[in-house]
């Protein structure tokens, strides 16, 4: 076996152990993996602004993912409800975008022209806003996820606040981000699919069958998507045949889980 490639399994090992602990409690119903069969994850961008969409959110079947701005008015809220309903709670972390590059700044942002430490800070408020949080992914950032450095500041932030995983959304091809993860051993994953770049019921089950189609070739794949009515209407139909159809609908950490121990037989078949 590889080293990097034994490196990578005992830091998973051991991420696996430590989020096993904290959330045994909170998660009696969480689904097991099946690794014959294909898995997907979803997450649901852009929560904490809206109250009835955000409870929608969590109404949908089986472990959604709930990723939560940090500063919206309804993040505290609806972060624990979720939690309560035993959907995984993320942080959606909002970092700069190449349209925000000289321009006004979101709340929270993080941007290339901070220090260090003043990254550092931002990052801990933030990830102190959202209670319960088990992972994140970056809001918009695609100019921040090109940039090696402060990628390493956020996977070393990431890395110092125990068992949390990290989801690269994946707003530019130009993104370093799942790389930098993987390179600090922080569990990772990379969107898939976006399901609602047209806000069109047609369109959202068009990409949610692209997520399934991707999942059957490869194993596994992420979709993320957003409170929207079309959005919320399309899972909430197709949510309910994915067992028919032989797909599971995981939490992210499972799929993290699944996909590493996908990508660790291959590798060891390699080395044959």
């Amino acid at each position: 076996m590889h080293l990097y490639t034994a490196i990578w399994r005992y830091v998973f090992a051991l991420w696996l152990a430590g989020a096993a602990i904290s959330s045994a409690a909170d998660e009696p119903g969480k689904p097991v993996a099946d690794n014959r069969r294909p898995a997907i994850a979803l997450v649901i961008d852009d929560m904490g602004n809206q109250h009835a969409q955000g409870l929608r959110v969590i109404d949908l079947p089986g472990p959604v993912a709930c990723a939560f701005l940090p500063y919206g008015a309804f993040t505290g809220l609806l972060a624990r409800r979720a939690h309560a309903r035993n959907k995984e709670v993320m942080l959606h972390l909002p970092m700069q975008a190449v349209e925000h590059a000289h321009g006004s700044q979101q709340a929270g942002m993080l941007t290339l022209d901070m220090t260090r430490q003043q990254f550092l800070a931002e990052f801990s408020r933030a990830i102190g806003a959202v209670p319960h949080v088990s992972g994140l992914n970056n809001h918009m950032g695609s100019l921040l996820t090109r940039h090696p450095g402060s990628m390493a500041w956020l996977m070393q932030a990431i890395g110092s606040h125990g068992a949390l995983f990290f989801v690269d959304s994946r707003t530019t091809k130009a993104t370093v981000a799942e790389q930098l993860a993987m390179e600090y051993g922080i569990p990772n994953i990379a969107r898939k699919v976006f399901l609602d770049n047209v806000d069109e019921a047609a369109a959202v089950r068009a990409q949610f069958r692209q997520l399934l189609a991707d999942a059957r070739r490869e194993g596994t794949a992420l979709g993320i998507g957003h409170p929207r009515p079309a959005t919320l209407q399309v899972l909430a139909e197709e949510l309910a045949h994915l067992e028919e159809q032989g797909i599971q609908l995981l939490p992210v950490a499972s799929l993290i889980e699944m996909q590493t121990n996908r990508r660790s037989t291959w590798q060891a078949s390699l080395s044959r």
